[in-house]
């Protein structure tokens, strides 16, 4: 589990929460079910408006997983493909086809590799599939980024319908405070829910892809290392490009031969 989303989301909303409750004993003047009704519905509709119901339902699937999962260590990956390397090297590209990889990605490098496939071919196909996940997250991302851009919109509808009953009841001074009230809901429900959860999980998922897709150009360089050259420390000074100097492993580590 993400840890740092998890109690990001949390501590936001129970800071606002501890600020209402401050502010004020009475929790209740802050619910209002036809301005929830306006800002939430009106952003689901507008959403699926605008996107197909299917990358609409990819990018709600995608908001559990900024929970669910630990972020990708590209680290991790340089010393697995170093790894590749010293078996190549021992055993021949062949013996690459029965490594046991637990990504999809990995797997075909290591199959393409296997087969002697051409340098050339098995750079444009990875690379095919990198910019194929590009566009996908991308279209999930956006998904996120027009909901907070919804939500304060049809916050502000909602404030304005508001003010318009209002101002048909000015005949009646007592009823202008909790009308402006009621009315002032919706832009709040609307703000909410673009600072707290939309933006966010856009500006998660945005990072996710950065990793995954470093991650990912990793394997790429890296299989194709195998084949151009299967010294260690060669394979080592490439793919140790991609992470900060800080950050990376000593050469040793996992040793060449």
């Amino acid at each position: 589990m993400d840890f740092a989303s998890f109690i990001g989301i949390i501590s936001g909303l129970a800071l606002i929460v501890g600020a209402i409750f401050y502010g004020s004993s009475d929790f209740s003047i802050f619910i209002n079910v036809p301005g929830i009704m306006i800002v939430i519905g009106g952003t689901v509709a507008a959403t699926l408006l605008t996107f197909q119901f299917k990358d609409t339902m990819a990018a709600l699937r995608a908001m559990f997983i900024v929970f669910a999962q630990d972020k990708q260590d590209p680290q991790a990956m340089i010393t697995t493909m170093l790894s590749l390397t010293k078996i190549a090297r021992r055993e021949g590209l062949v013996a690459l086809s029965r490594v046991d990889a637990d990504s999809p990605f990995l797997k075909r490098a290591l199959g393409m590799a296997s087969d002697a496939s051409d340098e050339e071919y098995i750079r444009n196909t990875l690379q095919a599939d990198i910019d194929s996940l590009k566009m996908r997250h991308y279209v999930v991302q956006d998904v996120f980024k027009k909901m907070g851009t919804y939500a304060p919109a049809f916050g502000m509808l909602g404030t304005l319908i508001g003010l318009i009953q209002m101002l048909a009841q000015l005949d009646d001074p007592e009823t202008i405070g909790p009308s402006m009230a009621v009315a002032l809901l919706t832009t709040f429900y609307g703000s909410l829910l673009a600072t707290v959860i939309f933006n966010p999980i856009a500006g998660k998922l945005k990072a996710r892809t950065i990793l995954e897709i470093q991650t990912l150009e990793i394997i790429r360089d890296g299989t194709v290392s195998l084949l151009g050259s299967n010294n260690y420390l060669a394979v080592y000074e490439r793919l140790s490009s991609y992470v900060p100097a800080h950050q990376r492993k000593p050469a040793g580590i996992g040793g060449g031969d």
